[in-house]
């Protein structure tokens, strides 16, 4: 079984919205429904556990208990940083389950295609990263804003949510880094510091992280788009569906 963590208790200054950015809504649906309803569709996930700041958790609870078609939930208190809210997460985490996925809440945007390669990936290599290649050229800029290096943009990879590990990988993980005061900048991260090989799956640009008034923009069009793609399959297939009776209707 799959256990889901999904951080939220960030404050979300740089999106100025007054409250919790999860809880905007896109496409007339709240970013957290959206996100935790994409994970319920898929069939190895069994629990989501929601990390929302300390005094968001009743009223997400309340909120969420009114959403048909989740998966069971969880909402519990994060903490002072994303990965301490991690951590908090994880001591809830069902005994049953083998996977444990972490996903920004705020990418409601993820595919269950995505979700399902992470998935499998964590369960072959211990840990799996969804990521997409690197489209700019990056550069090592040192302390005086002189640059270094440019790294060859072949080997570079944009890292996104989900980031899926074997659980007891996880937990060591978590517990060496508090152990070592160690803050690291994902969770992949944590996993690599203690030797685990960390596999990347292609993933999709559009899994974005709404964290600015703009990102929201960018997921509305991109919502938009696969609303206008999604209407256009429909089509096609119902014209071939009907093209075909008319030939066999014809013989």
């Amino acid at each position: 079984m799959v256990s889901v963590i999904f951080p939220a208790a960030g404050q979300g200054k740089r999106m100025q919205a007054g409250i919790n950015k999860v809880l905007l809504t896109l496409g007339g649906e709240p970013i957290l429904t959206r996100t935790l309803k994409t994970f319920s569709a898929v069939e190895e996930v069994g629990e989501l556990i929601v990390v929302v700041a300390a005094d968001e958790v009743a009223a997400v609870e309340r909120q969420l208990q009114k959403v048909a078609g989740l998966k069971p939930f969880q909402v519990v208190a994060g903490g002072s940083e994303r990965q301490y809210s991690i951590y908090n997460g994880l001591q809830r985490v069902a005994d049953t389950a083998d996977v444990v996925l972490v996903h920004d809440a705020a990418r409601p945007l993820v595919t269950t295609k995505t979700i399902q390669a992470v998935i499998d990936g964590a369960r072959a290599k211990g840990g799996s990263i969804a990521a997409v290649p690197a489209k700019n050229t990056i550069k090592v800029v040192d302390k005086d804003g002189l640059v270094e290096s440019t790294p060859p943009r072949s080997t570079l990879w944009e890292v996104q949510t989900p980031q899926g590990f074997r659980k007891e990988i996880l937990l060591k993980a978590n517990e060496q880094a508090l152990q070592d005061n160690f803050l690291g900048t994902d969770d992949a991260s944590l996993v690599e510091r203690i030797g685990v090989p960390v596999a990347v799956v292609n993933s999709d640009y559009r899994n974005i992280k709404v964290t600015t008034p703009e990102d929201l923009l960018i997921a509305e069009a991109f919502l938009q788009c696969t609303a206008a793609e999604e209407a256009s399959n429909l089509q096609a297939a119902a014209s071939k569906a009907r093209q075909a009776w008319l030939e066999e209707d014809d013989k």
